[in-house]
């Protein structure tokens, strides 16, 4: 009851952030349906424009105080079609303890709204730990869409080496995998971490963290990342993989 009321109005954290009117093109029918799940009535409400991308790009917003005086603020994104047309605003919900003393590991909410300030995504990351020494407690986030309603989960994976993430439904069955490079420093360039079949052998797309520029990259913490999936893929997924970058992000695996 809670999730439905939520969806007719604008969550008062987004009234400060919301930026001004958005030109987003009109909802234009998928050509190719199969690996979707649900016909486009029984989709979470909000995430019916998903439904035709296959490229993501979040733009990380530059907060002047932060840039300044060098605080940790709570973090905020644009999320955009392949245009640079907003589609979604993303805030992040934690306390300054667990940013300062947490922060690659930290707690937080992040709400997703979207041009109408309605909360379609919540992502829901709880205080675990990251080590590649230890392989108990590892990271694991939650994506509702809408919120109180699971979409799916992302469950890092134990490797001495590489990155590993495994993409859940919302029955926690493995869908998807995402395995990063052994070195993630972008110095330069963009890095990649790939999204892959099951069997880790079909790459299908990719989370990316762009190259911005040295001034950017030594003097700010805001970046730009894109997601590249197959347009077919099931939008509850591509919600999940939007979780998926903001764990990676936080986790600070890019640098």
């Amino acid at each position: 009851m809670a999730s439905q009321e939520s969806q007719g109005r604008t969550n008062p954290i987004f009234k400060d952030y919301l930026p001004g009117s958005s030109d987003v093109p009109q909802l234009v029918e998928p050509t190719s349906l199969w690996k979707q799940t649900s016909h486009n009535h029984n989709l979470p409400p909000g995430l019916e424009y998903l439904n035709q991308l296959d490229q993501i790009i979040i733009h990380q917003q530059v907060e002047l105080l932060e840039a300044i005086l060098g605080t940790e603020t709570s973090s905020k994104y644009e999320i955009k079609n392949h245009l640079g047309q907003r589609v979604y605003f993303a805030v992040e919900e934690n306390g300054c303890f667990d940013r300062r003393l947490c922060a690659p590991v930290r707690a937080f909410t992040m709400r997703i709204a979207d041009n109408a300030g309605r909360e379609v995504i919540r992502v829901i990351r709880p205080l675990r730990c990251s080590s590649c020494c230890c392989p108990c407690f590892l990271q694991q986030l939650e994506v509702q869409s809408p919120p109180g309603t699971v979409a799916g989960y992302v469950v890092q994976n134990w490797d001495p080496f590489l990155p590993k993430f495994t993409i859940q439904n919302q029955s926690k069955e493995d869908v998807l995998k995402i395995i990063g490079p052994c070195a993630t420093c972008g110095c330069f360039e963009d890095v990649d971490f790939e999204v892959k079949a099951l069997n880790e052998m079909t790459t299908i797309g990719k989370i990316s963290k762009y190259w911005s520029g040295f001034v950017n990259n030594v003097f700010t913490n805001t970046a730009n990342f894109g997601i590249q999936v197959p347009v077919d893929l099931d939008v509850r997924i591509k919600a999940v993989m939007i979780g998926a970058c903001f764990l990676i992000k936080s986790l600070e695996l890019w640098t």
